[in-house]
Formats: C-alpha cells, structure tokens, sequence
C-alpha cells in the first residue's frame, strides 16, 4: 500500500492532520462505525469529555486490532461531539494519541445536537493496509 498527503498549506500540521490522503495498491480497506465510551458490557459513559475521549479511542484500537489492521494506517478520522468546547479544552488527548501512533489522516471535526445516550464522542475510521 502506498499513502500519499496533499497539504496545499501548512497551518494544518499544528491541528494534526492532513488535507487529503491517496491511497494506492491497498489490499484491504477498513470502514469502521463510529467507537464511542461504551464499555464493555454496552453501557455508556456518563464520564467527562477527557474521560470519554480516553475509553473511545481505546475501542477504536480494539476494532483496528482484532481487525488484524494496524492504527498508523488510518486515512480518515471523523469526530462528532455533542460539544465542541469540551472537545477543543481535551483536544491534546486526541493530537497525543495522533502522534504517538505517527498518523497522517484527513479528519473532518462536527458538532452534533445529540449521540447515543449520555455520549460525548465519537470517532468513525477508514483504515488500509
């Protein structure tokens, strides 16, 4: 598989993520639903936005896991929030886990009146390999 960023810009690369991807000669490709702080027994957080960001993101590792894919090669990350605020005073838990994984992903970030539950966050991916 072959990645390759589009960034016209620069300003883009203190926020953690890249304009566009190319992906060429992928063997498989990844969609996964969107993981949220549900652990595992299906009962959602009630926790902070710190917390939940922390517990989704921790299921977005199970999925690519046992999926046999690997985290480095997610192309698109979407984030939807019940509070983009919230979200925004956390967003160094996300731009950490983005770097420690050394991702280069398109994201999209949207504000959504209302998600599962008592649910704060949720992150939907494209991963290749």
């Amino acid at each position: 598989m072959e990645k390759r960023v589009i960034n016209p810009w620069q300003w883009q690369d203190a926020r953690d993520y890249v304009q566009a991807v190319e992906v060429k000669n992928a063997r498989s490709t990844l969609y996964i639903s969107g993981q949220t702080a549900i652990d595992d027994d299906g009962i959602s957080s009630d926790a902070d936005m710190r917390t939940q960001i922390l517990m989704a993101l921790e299921n977005l590792e199970k999925v690519i896991f046992q999926s046999q894919f690997e985290i480095k090669n997610i192309v698109r990350l979407n984030v939807y929030t019940t509070e983009q605020e919230e979200l925004f005073k956390n967003f160094d838990v996300l731009q950490l886990w983005i770097k420690k994984h050394q991702l280069q992903q398109a994201t999209t970030v949207m504000e959504v009146n209302k998600l599962f539950e008592t649910l704060k966050i949720e992150f939907e991916a494209t991963v290749v390999k």
